[in-house]
């Protein structure tokens, strides 16, 4: 049988209030991160964190890597902004989400170009003991140098 869990009666109340805390912890992390407070984006990240995004040469281990990356984002674009949706599923959250933002200050060593940018991506988030414990971040990076006027259009 494949979908075994589709027979089942209703779920308990704890699996029952899972999906609904996880969809507010990743709602808070988006709060956060709109808030461009990386003490407050580090909470929400295990101390063995452990993240993968197209956008970076290595992985980023622990809280501090990952605001790390965060933090050269809203020196790069200073009106940063993500919206989201998310779709939950036991431990597991996948954030569709857009970012957007006028390019500042220096990014992966493109200086300042003063465009605005809105860039798709997906993250896969894996929260345990609520916090999460792995990334993987997919996003449209030729979009983002395509915005920034350094890739020419589809």
């Amino acid at each position: 049988m494949l979908y075994p869990h589709l027979l089942t009666d209703a779920p308990s109340e704890q699996e029952a209030a899972m999906p609904s805390q996880i969809a507010g912890l990743v709602a808070e992390l988006l709060a956060a991160w709109n808030s461009h407070d990386i003490e407050r984006v580090e909470t929400f990240y295990a101390p063995d964190y452990v993240g993968e995004d197209v956008g970076q040469a290595r992985p980023q281990h622990g809280p501090q890597e990952r605001s790390r990356v965060l933090a050269s984002y809203i020196r790069a674009f200073p009106d940063l902004h993500f919206t989201g949706e998310t779709i939950i599923e036991n431990n597991r959250a996948a954030l569709a989400w857009t970012m957007t933002g006028t390019h500042r200050g220096a990014l992966m060593h493109i200086p300042p170009t003063g465009r605005r940018i809105c860039v798709r991506g997906v993250s896969l988030l894996r929260i345990e003991k609520g916090r999460v414990i792995h990334g993987s971040t997919i996003w449209d990076t030729a979009g983002l140098l395509r915005a920034l006027g350094l890739l020419p259009e589809l």
